[in-house]
C-alpha cells in the first residue's frame, strides 16, 4: 500500500468518527445525567439533516444550517423530555425502551409525511467544495471539514463539562440527584437541558453528514447501531470514552471496508467484543 492510500484511509477514519462522535457524545451525556438508553437519539441526527435541506432552500446558505439548526432540533428534543419521558425515570427501563422506540417511529413517519419518501441532497459551501493534496493524494476538502468539527465539538463539550460551573451541575446530576437536589439544582431543568442538548449535538452532526450522504428516510437507524457500539466501547456517561470509541469504530470500518469490504462490519463488533473482554465497562467507563 502506498503513502497515499494510508494518509486517504487515515482521513476516512477521522471523517467518519467526527460525525459518530457528534452522534454517540450526545447518547452518551443522555446516559449519564438521565440514565436512559435512548432509541430515538438517531432520529434527531436524521432531523437535523432534513431540517438542514429546509434551511438551505429557504437562506440559500448553508453554513446559517450549521448555526440555525441545532438549536431547533434540541428544542424539539426538550418538549419531548419534558412532555413523556419526564414522567417514567423511576419507572423500569423497559418502559423507557418502548417509549424511545415509539418516539422514533412517530417521528420518522411524520418526517415520511413532510418531506416525502425520496431522498434530498445538499451542495457543500463553495469554501468546501473540490479537493486539496495531502501526501500525493487529493482529499476532499469537506471531509476535512468534518474532521475539524468533531475536533472543535468535542473540545467545546469537554471544556464545558470539566471547566464551567454548568458542567459541574450537570456532573453533580449524573453521580447523586437527589442530593444534587436537596443542595438547590434544578434536577428537572438540567435534565431536559441535557436531553435538549444531545438532541441539539445530533442536529448537528445531520445537517454536517446531509451534503456527504443526502437527507434519507432509515439514515437515524444505521447512525444508531454504529453509535451504540461507540459508547459502550467508551463507556457509558463518558464523552472522551465517545472521542476514542469513535476512532475506533471509524477505524474499523474504514480499514475494514478498504481491505475486507464484506466483513467491515463484522470487525467492528469483533473490535468490540474484544474491548469488552477485558473491560466491561468501557475504556473510560467506571465499573459499578
Amino acid at each position: 500500500m502506498s503513502v497515499a492510500n494510508v494518509v486517504e484511509q487515515l482521513l476516512n477514519a477521522l471523517a467518519l468518527a467526527g460525525l459518530l462522535f457528534l452522534v454517540s457524545a450526545g447518547l452518551s451525556l443522555v446516559f449519564g445525567i438521565l440514565r436512559v438508553v435512548n432509541f430515538a437519539h438517531g432520529v434527531f441526527y436524521m432531523l437535523g439533516a432534513y431540517f438542514g435541506v429546509t434551511s438551505v432552500a429557504v437562506t440559500g446558505w448553508f453554513w446559517p444550517s450549521l448555526l440555525l439548526v441545532p438549536p431547533v432540533v434540541g428544542v424539539v428534543g426538550a418538549m419531548l423530555e419534558a412532555s413523556t419521558l419526564r414522567f417514567i425515570y423511576r419507572r423500569p427501563p423497559i418502559y423507557q425502551l418502548l417509549l424511545t422506540f415509539g418516539l422514533a417511529l412517530i417521528l420518522e413517519e411524520s418526517v415520511r409525511v413532510v418531506y416525502g419518501p425520496t431522498a434530498l441532497g445538499v451542495e457543500p459551501p463553495a469554501l468546501l467544495q473540490g479537493a486539496v493534496e495531502i501526501a500525493g493524494t487529493f482529499y476532499p476538502r469537506y471531509r476535512l471539514f468534518l474532521v475539524v468539527l468533531g475536533l472543535a465539538v468535542g473540545a467545546v463539550v469537554w471544556l464545558l463539562l470539566t471547566k464551567t460551573r454548568t458542567g459541574l451541575v450537570i456532573r453533580a446530576v449524573a453521580q447523586n440527584s437527589e442530593m444534587a437536589d436537596c443542595l438547590g439544582a434544578d434536577v428537572t431543568r438540567v435534565r431536559t437541558l441535557v436531553f435538549g442538548a444531545a438532541c441539539a449535538l445530533a442536529g448537528l452532526g445531520g445537517v454536517a453528514a446531509a451534503p456527504m450522504t443526502t437527507a434519507y428516510l432509515g439514515m437515524g437507524i444505521s447512525v444508531i447501531v454504529d453509535a451504540f457500539v461507540v459508547v459502550v466501547i467508551g463507556g457509558l456517561g463518558s464523552i472522551p470514552g465517545s472521542m476514542a470509541g469513535s476512532l475506533i469504530v471509524g477505524a474499523a470500518q474504514t480499514w475494514g471496508a478498504f481491505y475486507l469490504p464484506e466483513t467491515a462490519m463484522v470487525i467492528m463488533y469483533a473490535v468490540m467484543g474484544a474491548i469488552l473482554i477485558f473491560r466491561p465497562w468501557g475504556l473510560f467507563g467506571e465499573e459499578e
